[in-house]
């Protein structure tokens, strides 16, 4: 074993009916360091670390801690060797306080025969914690009352309080903003000081790049490539991930723009209810909406489909004002919306993909008021083979999809609408770079089929790479519109920061 050396996966295989999860897998960390494990959705990692956490028992292989070998762990013996995860869905009890969610199920107990939980005893267990990770909250917080950059807090201190020496961060900052992805990176490195080892795993490569020491690559169930840390480059990453150079994701435009399409004057929303908002999205062509978080593109998008209402100004489609007062007027106008938050707006999780993709339009899969099992079977399968979903049928439910597959159901509930205008809010948040590929195909195929597509990203290098031209919003007004001649990152941080061009 090498020296410092604190775990070693050799020969990892795990099958199911069907699939090879895990094929021959090997990896090692060492004390103190940051290992980025990367690859698609499907790609093996979650089962991995499933393994590693006890949770799944592999069919080969073996596990060293320390240098002893084991087959497998049992979930008490992995917490037992100091491993611990901090989940993508943070698993919180909010009307419970954050001493009580830290210390959950090893509460420090009074003396007596009532045996009743000694909070003070757990706060004061819980309050050095806290303040090694610099939270900004007590052992007494409500977490109820934390954002989620909070609860993440909350999840690692919980790590910490089993002397956890491996620290397994599944997607923790999917859901944070760029200041608090910034703060939980700071809080890694400290880890990583104080000799804790932690797999890093995360679709975003450019945190990768900032605090991983190594990368090792899983596709298709089998390491693809590790990388040292001099070699950590996103071009790099991608080619272990996908095979391919990131460029070959980015599909130029089949058409010149049409006239016509969605057209914004001067659009008010209760975001900033003192600035209005003007823009173009012209049929054949994909306009990115750059801004900084806050900027109030979210609210606009959400105006346009009628969920929320517009204090003053115009919507026209093709030339002609419309009245847009609810999603079902937009619908019946052919504007639809792909939102921000998947799970939350855009899918019914415990339904099917077939009655996710009917939901908008029943009355074409109805006879008198009667729904057909049949007719809607066969639309949600024709979907989910022309998108490529990846699920063995299409009465698989939503839920259990990947995220990229996830997105492409909400895609495809609409294009069997014949769209006239989209908007994709952040449509490729939480996808592996194999889906963003495919959803940029996709949303290209619609712009060439001369649907107006407006592309709602804070991803500034999907940005730049997907739009056929560019408007940027700050506090919300767009503040300028970049031709692709003038693309570049400085000239979007411009305008992001309210630095105005002259039209």
């Amino acid at each position: 074993m090498a020296d410092g050396r604190l775990l070693a996966l050799e020969g990892i295989e795990k099958g199911y009916p069907g699939v090879r999860a895990l094929q021959g897998v090997s990896l090692h960390l060492d004390r103190g360091e940051v290992l980025g494990l990367i690859g698609e959705n499907g790609a093996g990692k979650s089962t991995l670390m499933r393994v590693l956490g006890g949770v799944v028992r592999p069919d080969a292989g073996v596990i060293r801690i320390d240098g002893v070998a084991r087959p497998s762990l049992t979930v008490a013996a992995a917490q037992a060797a100091g491993i611990a995860f901090v989940h993508q869905e943070l698993s919180m009890f909010d009307n419970m306080d954050v001493a009580a969610n830290v210390l959950i199920g090893r509460e420090r107990l009074q003396g007596g025969p009532l045996r009743l939980v000694d909070r003070a005893a757990c706060r004061a267990l819980t309050a050095p914690l806290l303040e090694r990770l610099g939270a900004d909250f007590g052992p007494s917080t409500p977490v109820a009352a934390l954002s989620i950059a909070q609860r993440q807090l909350v999840e690692i201190a919980r790590a910490l309080s089993v002397n956890a020496r491996i620290i397994i961060m599944d997607e923790p900052t999917s859901s944070l903003t760029l200041a608090e992805t910034e703060r939980l990176l700071a809080i890694v490195e400290s880890l990583r000081q104080d000799g804790v080892a932690i797999i890093f795993i995360t679709h975003r490569l450019g945190e990768v790049k900032s605090c991983a020491d190594r990368v090792v690559c899983l596709r298709d169930g089998e390491v693809a490539g590790e990388l040292a840390r001099e070699e950590i480059e996103r071009p790099a990453m991608i080619r272990l991930m996908i095979g391919r150079d990131l460029s070959s994701l980015y599909t130029p435009p089949a058409r010149a723009p049409g006239a016509g399409g969605l057209e914004l004057r001067d659009l008010v929303t209760s975001a900033f209810p003192d600035r209005a908002a003007s823009l173009h999205a012209r049929p054949g062509e994909i306009l990115g909406l750059a801004g900084l978080i806050g900027a109030g593109r979210t609210s606009l998008a959400r105006a346009v489909f009628g969920i929320e209402p517009a204090l003053s100004g115009a919507i026209l489609l093709d030339g002609g004002a419309v009245r847009i007062a609810s999603p079902r007027d937009a619908i019946a106008r052919g504007l639809y919306l792909v939102p921000e938050d998947r799970k939350q707006s855009g899918l019914v999780l415990g339904m099917s993909i077939t009655q996710n993709v009917t939901l908008p339009a029943l009355w074409q899969h109805s006879r008198s008021f009667l729904i057909s099992s049949g007719s809607e079977a066969r639309a949600g399968e024709a979907q989910r083979k022309a998108l490529r979903i990846k699920a063995p049928a299409a009465s698989v439910a939503a839920g259990t999809l990947s995220g990229g597959n996830q997105q492409k159901v909400v895609l495809g509930r609409w294009l069997a609408l014949s769209p006239r205008v989209m908007l994709f809010d952040e449509p490729t948040r939480g996808v592996d770079v194999g889906a963003k590929g495919e959803i940029y195909g996709l949303m290209r195929g619609l712009a060439d089929r001369g649907v107006a597509v407006l592309m709602i990203s804070s991803d500034m290098e999907e940005v730049l790479g997907v739009s056929d031209r560019i408007a940027v919003m700050h506090e919300g007004r767009v503040e300028g519109v970049l031709e692709r001649a003038q693309f570049s990152e400085a000239a979007v941080i411009d305008l992001a920061v309210g630095a105005r061009i002259a039209a």
